[in-house]
């Protein structure tokens, strides 16, 4: 039996993407309400050594101008979420905000934003965007060095819905 397997026969906590037979289900949302909901994921990386850019909006390469091409990056891929990820619902995105800047002497933050009125929450779309955003910076300063660690990527907020969350 796998893992998942032992977990849903537990029973503690039920997956909501897997069906009492253990397989794998897309989520009835048909019964709940639309709702404003709002994510905020965050992914760091970290560069092995001083870059010598004051900021985030001074990175610059041969391949162009790095935050504006993650910042456009991250916005597709929240635009792309549903088909990158099989279970998630595809929606109409309302707002995208993604925010990249440098945060000490190695590392930058990404910010991403996705706000929505709908019956499914948008978790995975902040989260699309800054990991994309994130590894889009990485394909573009890999010629710097191939030592730039994406250090974590994690949900930092969300509301609307059945609960809200905040770490």
């Amino acid at each position: 039996m796998s893992s998942f397997g032992a977990l849903i026969k537990m029973g503690e906590p039920k997956l909501s993407h897997i069906s009492d037979k253990g397989q794998a289900k897309m989520v009835d949302v048909s019964g709940k309400d639309e709702t404003i909901r709002e994510a905020i994921a965050r992914s760091v990386l970290e560069f092995p050594s001083n870059l010598g850019v004051a900021s985030a909006e001074e990175l610059k390469t041969k391949k162009g101008l790095v935050v504006q091409t993650a910042i456009i990056a991250g916005t597709m891929a929240v635009k792309k979420t549903a088909e990158l990820i099989p279970m998630c619902h595809p929606f109409q995105i309302e707002d995208i905000q993604i925010e990249i800047e440098k945060t000490g002497e190695r590392f930058f933050e990404i910010q991403c934003r996705v706000k929505t009125s709908a019956k499914t929450g948008v978790e995975m779309e902040a989260l699309t965007g800054a990991s994309i955003a994130a590894l889009t910076i990485y394909d573009m300063c890999k010629s710097i060095s191939k030592g730039i660690v994406i250090k974590e990527t994690e949900l930092v907020s969300k509301s609307g819905g059945k609960s809200d969350f905040k770490k």
